[in-house]
């Protein structure tokens, strides 16, 4: 199954590490760190096109990859749930 993120973006289901509000997270400075570290990795994807809301880590075939989305965390946690 896969979870549609935003902006014609999907992430397999099975791959999501964790779905994370991007205001709340943020604030911390090890997790603005950890998304620095991924931008400047290249494994950040930006997904949004008006302003940031989540971010969703994903295992992908072993790479760690970060889509920031413009769809709300319990949106998309909504959206998992409803796959099972």
């Amino acid at each position: 199954m896969y979870l549609h993120i935003g902006n014609f973006f999907t992430v397999r289901k099975k791959d999501i590490i964790g779905i994370f509000d991007f205001d709340k997270s943020t604030v911390e400075k090890t997790t603005s760190a950890y998304l620095k570290r991924a931008e400047d990795s290249g494994n950040l994807i930006n997904t949004w096109e008006e302003f940031p809301k989540s971010f969703v880590v994903v295992n992908d075939r072993g790479e760690i990859k970060v889509f920031v989305s413009d769809i709300s965390s319990n949106t998309l946690l909504s959206r998992v749930n409803q796959l099972f």
